[in-house]
């Protein structure tokens, strides 16, 4: 499993395990002139077990697959919700896609780790790339927006399209706990962000 074997390949040695023991017992039969019976019995004992070992192994093998795709699909979940630094105490998460249940887990959680490393105070959510936005992914919403506002993170919500906007609408769904703008630099604006070199310029004017 460590030198990544295909199962099929180490199976296929455990036949060679089997040969090697039925020799042994066979010398040993025309050595010490056994009965035959004798052989039956043996083989009733080790024929099951080495049945069984088999299907322990392929088992480990079996697990063994399956926490490594946990592990790598766990990895890609990660990817898939970047939180992007943009300075001391403000970060950017972009979020494409559905935000299921789990997904929205996935975020919180992301979120809920770096928050401390970074010292966030504000987290701004650009959904932009968001698909469709129902009652379920609001939900989820305002569940990420409690858990940051509960470790002191302000979460903004940006990127909402004018399409979404009036299926949010239609729907009845209520954003006014959460803080919008309508995109990036605005919610950057908003929170008293500038570029440096704006910030420069406003010194050096008279």
């Amino acid at each position: 499993m460590e030198k990544n074997i295909p199962l099929e390949k180490a199976l296929s040695i455990l036949p060679i395990y089997r040969s090697v023991i039925w020799d042994v017992f066979t010398r040993e039969l025309e050595e010490h002139q056994f009965a035959a019976i004798t052989m039956l019995h043996v083989s009733e004992r080790i024929d099951p077990l080495l049945d069984t070992v088999t299907c322990v192994f392929g088992q480990i093998y079996d697990e063994h697959n399956r926490y490594m795709m946990n592990l790598a699909y766990t990895s890609l979940e990660e990817l898939s919700v970047p939180l992007v630094p943009v300075t001391k105490g403000i970060a950017i998460m972009p979020i494409i896609g559905e935000i299921d249940t789990h997904r929205s887990q996935v975020i919180m959680e992301t979120c809920l780790k770096k928050e401390t490393s970074l010292q966030l105070s504000y987290l701004i959510l650009d959904i932009s790339g968001v698909v469709i936005i129902d009652t379920m992914v609001a939900d989820n919403l305002f569940k990420i927006h409690r858990s940051l506002k509960l470790v002191g993170v302000e979460a903004i919500i940006t990127g909402i399209r004018p399409e979404i906007a009036q299926t949010v609408v239609k729907l009845g769904i209520d954003f006014n706990q959460i803080k919008t703008e309508a995109n990036l630099e605005a919610a950057l604006l908003k929170i008293g962000f500038t570029r440096p070199e704006e910030h420069s310029r406003t010194h050096l004017s008279p």
